[in-house]
């Protein structure tokens, strides 16, 4: 295993222009020969966006595999690379709303969805006003990629939290501003666990509802990352504050205003999410359905 970290940091050394090239041989390997996730991607695109036509599903299909391919060598260059092509690389838009957190005294949880790149965004945590970032993981089979991909998000001075533990580590905290917590929100739940689902994208979908325990017993300030691929290895995460429509969020209401920025998000630009996840695939397992439009 150390052989093998060795050879990825290696690699993660390469400048991005030549690993692009390995990207290059993914996406033909994916797109044209073996077809990776294919059957999921496209029934994933056709359900999602029923209005479109066959030929726009495959041309959304193609750009998938692009940006996905992308990822995955940005995901290795993640292990080497530095703060300062980092900040080049995210450009991190409207950070005021951190500043207005901390103003209020008031931590932080950011909500981003499976928009490419996520992995990139660790680099905030050197610039908003709060001491303490947390990226919120989910614990892998393999010890060995958990490993590496905590060091990842550790980087720039972040504290990575497993998700199981970060619930009861932000009730135990102060409240006063001074931590971020890093949210990829739109997690699907084991079928064991899917006790609500909603409406996202034309689908009955099982969410993630831990976060809205939070909005429902704390002051908190809830904000949004929108992720936006500018050109390739160049991207944006534009954060917008979610505020509740009364004095403070009814129960499951930041849920639904998650999925609904996120449901906009996709429509906007719907070949960078990842569709190769089975995001639906408990759907049946809900056991209370909001069917209140999002």
């Amino acid at each position: 295993m150390n052989f093998l970290i060795k050879i990825l940091y290696l690699i993660s050394k390469l400048p991005l222009k030549v690993l692009y090239v390995f990207s290059d041989i993914m996406f033909f390997l994916n797109h044209y020969i073996v077809g990776y996730r294919k059957n999921v991607i496209t029934q994933n695109l056709r359900k999602s966006f029923p209005q479109k036509t066959d030929e726009d599903i495959a041309e959304i299909r193609k750009k998938f595999y692009l940006n996905f391919s992308d990822y995955l060598v940005e995901t290795v260059k993640s292990f080497s690379i530095s703060e300062t092509e980092s900040r080049v690389r995210m450009q991190h838009i409207n950070q005021e709303v951190f500043h207005e957190a901390k103003a209020e005294g008031k931590n932080v949880i950011m909500l981003a969805g499976h928009v490419f790149n996520w992995e990139w965004i660790n680099a905030l945590a050197r610039v908003i006003p709060q001491k303490h970032c947390h990226p919120v993981y989910r614990k892998v089979n393999s010890d060995f990629w958990e490993n590496q991909m905590k060091k990842v998000r550790n980087k720039f001075g972040n504290e990575a939290l497993e998700a199981n533990e970060v619930i009861l580590n932000i009730f135990r905290s102060k409240n006063d501003g001074d931590s971020a917590y890093m949210f990829v929100a739109d997690q699907t739940p084991h079928f064991s666990h899917v006790n609500y689902g909603l409406e996202f994208l034309n689908q009955r979908t099982p969410v993630f509802i831990g976060y809205d325990k939070l909005a429902t017993r704390m002051d908190l300030a809830f904000i949004y990352c929108e992720m936006k691929k500018v050109k390739r290895g160049y991207y944006q995460v534009n954060y917008h504050r979610i505020y509740p429509d009364g004095e403070k969020f009814a129960e499951n209401e930041v849920v639904k205003k998650f999925h609904k920025l996120l449901e906009n998000t996709l429509n906007k630009r719907p070949d960078n999410y990842l569709w190769s996840h089975r995001k639906w695939k408990y759907q049946d397992s809900i056991k209370n359905f909001d069917s209140e439009k999002i």
